[in-house]
């Protein structure tokens, strides 16, 4: 059975609460999902007792933000069944206080803009550990000035160099969170290559030590699923596939377990702990 070992609640920027996803999960008949919240492991256990209740197995993820210095790009690492996680404590901290730092600085900015307060997107971000982007968008929509989360909105305030609220955290570089999830016990899997153009980072990764790459998701082309593909069978990596859940926090709506791993990836990840 399919395991989508991609998914984002509440606790981060994702609509959807645990319980509700654990429920999905199991109506989807999946085997198996990971909670990957940015930069948090806030859902862990009590995602896994959800999932032994209903018989889905929840396996211990996170989404880890990072910075490839070397070519200016965000770049994002999931890591798998950390036996130590409290070594990542203190570098999910540091990124929660970067983000914290960038969200009142965006705030500050878009109130010039739209008569809003910041209590009002406090309240829309409540059960997150941070104030994300997609929050302020919400807001913005309850507010009646905007209709969806991505779209002319979005792009005004967050483009790139551009938007009026364009204001990015400060993110770790990326080797060192590789090293990091490594002295965690994790298996570490460079996630979307292609969504934050990464590819031309992949081997460098892989010489440091990566573990495995995400090869079936919806930002990877079928040319690029394909190159991974074939990369990872020659490098030996572990591929896995997810949905990239956020509910309707996303560009295009995608419902749970849409891209999956196969059994045999899963088995690999499960047996090297």
């Amino acid at each position: 059975m399919p395991a989508d070992l991609h998914c984002h609640t509440k606790l981060s920027d994702g609509s959807t609460c645990l319980e509700d996803i654990i429920t999905l999960a199991k109506y989807s008949k999946l085997s198996a999902i990971s909670i990957t919240d940015h930069d948090t492991f806030a859902g862990t256990v009590r995602g896994q007792v959800l999932g032994n209740r209903v018989g889905v197995k929840v396996v211990n993820g996170i989404e880890l933000s990072a910075f490839d210095f070397k070519r200016g790009r965000k770049v994002h690492l999931l890591a798998y069944m950390c036996a130590s996680p409290d070594r990542l404590r203190g570098l999910c901290h540091q990124t929660a206080a970067n983000r914290k730092k960038a969200a009142s600085e965006i705030l500050q900015k878009l109130i010039r803009v739209y008569p809003i307060t910041p209590d009002m997107v406090t309240r829309t971000a409540t059960g997150s550990t941070n104030i994300f982007k997609q929050h302020i968008m919400h807001t913005l929509m309850n507010a009646g000035y905007a209709t969806e989360i991505f779209g002319a909105t979005y792009e005004k305030l967050f483009a790139p160099k551009h938007g009026l609220c364009a204001v990015e955290p400060e993110y770790p570089d990326i080797f060192t969170v590789l090293e990091l999830v490594h002295s965690a016990g994790g298996i570490s899997v460079l996630a979307h290559p292609s969504a934050y153009d990464s590819m031309e980072l992949l081997p460098e990764l892989i010489e440091a030590g990566l573990a495995g790459v995400e090869v079936w998701h919806p930002r990877n082309t079928e040319e690029d699923t394909e190159t991974l593909q074939k990369i990872a069978i020659d490098k030996k990596l572990i591929m896995t596939g997810g949905t990239d859940f956020h509910g309707m926090y996303t560009k295009n709506i995608l419902r749970l377990g849409t891209y999956t791993t196969p059994d045999k990836q899963l088995s690999r990840i499960l047996e090297r702990k």
